[in-house]
């Protein structure tokens, strides 16, 4: 933990997602939402795209700072306009049910979809809930394929990583 210390001092962006991870879970540190939010925002601000996600999860979810659903959609939006699947998949949830943003079903899919893309489930499962939401304008064909293959209808997709959610998992 010294070394991450004293990476993160010196501005390395990794050392410091990686010293706010440990606070946020509380690895190898006492879990300290305030100190996990200071570390990821000095990654973020470097561009650290999963400290920005892991920094709109904890604006979603009022861990060491007050909750605001519009913070977390910008920092969500940042990191998932740089392709970070996660974030990706937050945004869409956040457009989907209308929190930080305005309630958008296209916005919802395209952000489901560009993460679905990546071969990420999460996004998979969400975009297909999000068919039926829809009436089906969401999602094609490509999209439904991917889906079964998903859970297990058809060929295996590589493994992915679980995302995290807003609510859901917590940050990488």
């Amino acid at each position: 933990m010294e070394w991450f210390r004293k990476a993160a001092d010196q501005g390395h962006a990794k050392a410091q997602f990686y010293l706010g991870a440990c606070y946020y879970k509380g690895k190898g540190l006492a879990k300290d939402y305030v100190q996990a939010v200071e570390w990821f925002r000095k990654a973020a601000d470097q561009g650290h795209v999963v400290a920005q996600n892991n920094l709109g999860v904890c604006y979603y979810n009022g861990k060491g700072v007050a909750k605001d659903y519009v913070q977390a959609v910008e920092w969500f939006r940042k990191a998932a306009d740089q392709g970070e699947v996660d974030a990706q998949n937050n945004l869409g949830a956040c457009y989907c049910k209308g929190i930080g943003v305005a309630h958008n079903f296209e916005q919802a899919a395209e952000w489901f979809r560009k993460a679905a893309d990546q071969g990420d489930v999460v996004a998979l499962r969400n975009l297909f809930k999000l068919c039926g939401a829809m009436g089906n304008k969401a999602v094609d064909d490509a999209s439904l394929i991917r889906f079964g293959q998903a859970i297990g209808i058809g060929p295996r997709l590589p493994e992915s990583k679980p995302a995290s959610q807003p609510g859901g998992p917590e940050p990488a």
